[in-house]
């Protein structure tokens, strides 16, 4: 690898993980405002986000990928359909994962950023028809003991950290579909569920339940700052993303879950019994399946795998 290609490849190192950091660390960010309502704190995430990108995009310059992109979605209304669907699930899992921040399930949002991934392999098999080795399928099993342990010990599904990542896997899904950038796409998908929260805050402005200004000016701000702190992680990832190969993408992106689970447990308190340990502990066992699988140790234990197979039948 020659030096400008490491340096690239430093950059995207750098980006990515800096995502993947601010990801990990945004439940900070939400129990700062904690005192706000998760309707409202999603309705301003959106709002203010939208009003983020269209400054970049101006700043940037970058209004002539936006007519592109509107030509493409006025002439293929699938696309139109595709992208008026990654809004409605990335507003959901924004919604679920702001309420379970604030409510005290932290340490189970991590989890289904841990299940994300297996999620979105799935997702691949069934509309791509993209095909699993051996160790990746035991992967998925594993994975799957583990969720089941959880629900059979608390007597009830893990909705939060499933509704997570089938949210972000389909919204990954729609996302493959559209092929837009991620600054044109954001500002798309925010300008498509805009109106509907500018309509709730008004609503709630004319019925004197907004709680915009009724706090101190730090929770204002912190409402406003919503935007940003939604927007750049998203366009760091776009950037690294393209400077790295895609199995890199793949371990780094679990330093988002393990900060939050971090913070859950060390600065939350919340509780993290032996059935939590279980539990991840088959989901960790299950990524690092997933991980290695394609590495050429696991490749060749699967060919004689396979053969013997072969044979004894």
């Amino acid at each position: 690898m020659d030096t400008p290609q490491l340096n690239t490849y430093k950059q995207g190192i750098l980006y990515t993980a800096g995502s993947y950091f601010l990801w990990g660390i945004l439940p900070l960010y939400w129990k700062m405002v904690e005192n706000v309502s998760a309707e409202e704190i999603l309705a301003h995430r959106v709002f203010w986000s939208f009003l983020f990108m269209i400054g970049l995009l101006t700043f940037n310059k970058e209004w002539k990928n936006i007519k592109v992109a509107s030509k493409r979605i006025i002439q293929k209304p699938m696309l139109l359909l595709s992208l008026v669907l990654s809004s409605l699930l990335i507003s959901l899992n924004w919604f679920v994962y702001i309420w379970s921040v604030n409510n005290g399930h932290i340490i189970e949002t991590s989890l289904g950023y841990y299940i994300n991934p297996l999620i979105s392999v799935i997702l691949g098999m069934i509309f791509f028809k993209e095909r699993l080795n051996l160790w990746q399928k035991l992967s998925f099993v594993v994975a799957a003991i583990g969720v089941v342990l959880m629900t059979l010990h608390y007597g009830k599904f893990p909705w939060v950290a499933l509704t997570l990542a089938l949210s972000f896997g389909l919204y990954g899904l729609t996302k493959k579909m559209t092929k837009l950038s991620s600054s044109v796409g954001l500002t798309f998908e925010t300008m498509v569920v805009t109106p509907i929260a500018g309509y709730y805050l008004v609503m709630m402005e004319i019925s004197g339940k907004l709680e915009f200004f009724s706090f101190d000016l730090s929770t204002t701000l912190l409402l406003v700052g919503a935007g940003i702190v939604t927007a750049v992680p998203l366009l760091l990832f776009a950037s690294g993303a393209q400077r790295i190969p895609l199995f890199m993408v793949g371990v780094l992106q679990y330093i988002a879950p393990t900060i939050t689970l971090i913070i859950g447990v060390i600065l939350f308190n919340e509780p993290f019994t032996n059935i939590e340990v279980i539990t991840f502990s088959f989901i960790w066992c299950a990524l690092l399946l997933f991980t290695l699988s394609n590495s050429k140790y696991f490749r060749k234990v699967e060919v004689k795998l396979t053969r013997k197979n072969s044979i004894g039948m």
